[in-house]
């Protein structure tokens, strides 16, 4: 059998057999009346190790940053967040579609966002600007290449979206991967934000399905608002079995993923092709390709010797580690990346 080590992206992970048959274990309803248990278990799960009051199992993380971004806007609002943001760069254009709000985009250092760069761009009450009403920031950074926020960082930010009275929203995607690389406590989120987006089906490897988690007020409105977008589910159950499972056994095995990740980052250091690799805190790797190499070139040669991998904007190729890569997949990838020869100006 040729070899496929896939780094496209941790979403492309199967379920192991351990989740497939808690899957297949999983009592189930109709969740659209209210009564599949196996995901009522999941939403009061989540909201526990986040400390929020409520939470919304949904088919994906832009359904439910889009919900929360509904739930906390009016139309003619205004959202800030940094302009690497995914809930702008990758959601359809799902902020103007859906909500009717604009965007102040800022530009912060690999996606990381303060209060010194959020307060200028908050609007003052004047006819001719839109209202400035909520601040999303993203954790991981995805083109951050999974820069990570502390809790430390988003404190102060809590403090000025209360004090200009601004909600803040979390769009958690890597959210367990963050809590692993900084070791910061997934209960204090909740006192800092009004919504937080959790995925299942990246780094905790779960086949779908995300959950936003609020307060019981946010989330009753936010399942009416599901409804609309079509994203009510029935015997959803089986999926929701699949994010609980992730959650008691997937999380702390991040690490592995992380350490994957260093890996990969220190054999492309080593390479005349790369110009520069970003800081590597999570299981995300970016690197620029050096001048006078061509990105496609090199992306072809790796799919050659079966590592498949993406590119994330001009001369840049990501990584990303995953539950489905084995340290010896990593072994030979490093391996290829050494002694592989792309082309100058091909």
């Amino acid at each position: 059998m040729a070899i496929k080590i896939d780094l496209r992206s941790d979403t492309v992970t199967k379920p192991t057999a351990g989740m497939l048959a808690a899957m297949m274990a999983a009592k189930v309803g109709d969740d659209v009346f209210g009564e599949d248990e196996t995901v009522h278990e999941l939403e009061t799960k989540l909201a526990g190790i986040f400390h929020m009051e409520a939470g919304l199992f949904c088919p994906s993380g832009t359904m439910t940053n889009q919900i929360a971004i509904k739930c906390f806007t009016q139309p003619m609002d205004e959202v800030i967040c940094d302009q690497t943001a995914h809930v702008y760069r990758y959601e359809g254009g799902g902020i103007a579609y859906h909500s009717m709000a604009s965007v102040r985009l800022l530009n912060g250092p690999r996606g990381i966002i303060s209060p010194e760069l959020i307060e200028p761009e908050i609007n003052e009450d004047n006819i001719h600007y839109p209202n400035s009403s909520l601040v999303v920031l993203e954790n991981t950074v995805n083109k951050g290449g999974g820069a990570c926020y502390q809790l430390s960082q988003i404190e102060p930010i809590h403090t000025l979206c209360n004090i200009k009275g601004l909600k803040l929203h979390l769009d958690g995607a890597r959210i367990f991967n963050a809590l692993v690389a900084t070791g910061d406590s997934a209960k204090h989120y909740g006192q800092y934000f009004d919504g937080i987006s959790v995925c299942l089906s990246k780094g905790l490897g779960a086949p779908v399905g995300s959950v936003l988690l609020g307060s019981k007020e946010t989330i009753k409105k936010a399942v009416k608002i599901r409804k609309a977008f079509g994203g009510g589910m029935r015997q959803s159950g089986f999926l929701a079995a699949a994010g609980i499972y992730a959650l008691d056994h997937h999380v702390q095995r991040m690490s592995v993923d992380h350490d994957h990740a260093k890996a990969l980052a220190a054999a492309l250091n080593q390479v005349t092709y790369v110009a520069s690799v970003m800081p590597v805190e999570t299981n995300i790797v970016i690197f620029e390709v050096a001048t006078g190499f061509n990105t496609e070139n090199i992306i072809h040669l790796l799919a050659e010797k079966g590592i498949v991998c993406s590119t994330m904007g001009l001369k840049k190729i990501r990584f990303v580690t995953h539950l489905d890569v084995s340290p010896e997949m990593i072994d030979y990838t490093i391996e290829q990346i050494l002694h592989l020869h792309p082309s100058l100006h091909k």
